[in-house]
């Protein structure tokens, strides 16, 4: 017996990331701030939901009707269930298909903002007071936390890049501080 080794078929990660090396935020220069948009991974968007779930209709309905024409009522009824909970499990994923976590990170501020469904929470932190670490172990979601408020974040983040959004945010608050304090010595001297 002989062992062969064949050459992965997924794609070599790409060696440099985007724009300034920040992977999940982007840095906006006026005014200084970093915003982290976290979405939720989906294949299809609403709209081609309902396009599939329509297509679907259509096939379960002729083959039904095809079958309620040979004298086999009882398919009708079971079409009509099959339908009926097909559309209810679609309802769920679209209405969750715009979940995402939104954090904005100025000079002074952090804030958060996670959409679940049609709820909206809304956390803000002084940034000087903000700290970032795991809930659990190196997986876990990242949890901000200062003046007495947690918030975590990273749902839709895969658990082996959390740690990497965390020092994404770490190096975010670190230069937001930089610049406040620049800001602030700007100021006195002024």
């Amino acid at each position: 017996m002989s062992v062969t080794f064949a050459p992965s078929p997924w794609p070599a990660p790409p060696a440099a990331r985007r724009e300034g090396g920040w992977r999940f935020g982007r840095e906006q220069a006026t005014p200084l701030a970093w915003f982290f948009e976290l979405r939720r991974n989906v294949s299809f968007s609403p709209r081609q939901l309902i396009g599939a779930y329509l297509l679907l209709c259509g096939l379960s309905l002729v083959v039904a009707v095809g079958f309620w024409s040979q004298g086999v009522t009882v398919v009708g009824l079971f079409t009509g269930l099959e339908l009926l909970a097909v559309g209810v499990a679609l309802l769920v994923v679209a209405r969750h298909a715009r979940d995402r976590e939104t954090i904005t990170l100025t000079d002074r501020e952090m804030s958060v903002e996670q959409h679940v469904g049609p709820a909206v929470a809304r956390t803000s932190f002084r940034a000087e007071w903000v700290r970032v670490e795991p809930v659990a172990d190196d997986g876990s979601l990242v949890e901000l936390s200062g003046e007495g408020r947690r918030v975590r974040v990273g749902r839709h983040v895969r658990p082996e890049l959390r740690v990497e959004l965390a020092q994404e945010l770490r190096r975010a608050l670190r230069l937001a501080r930089a610049a406040g304090d620049r800001a602030v010595d700007h100021e006195l001297k002024a």
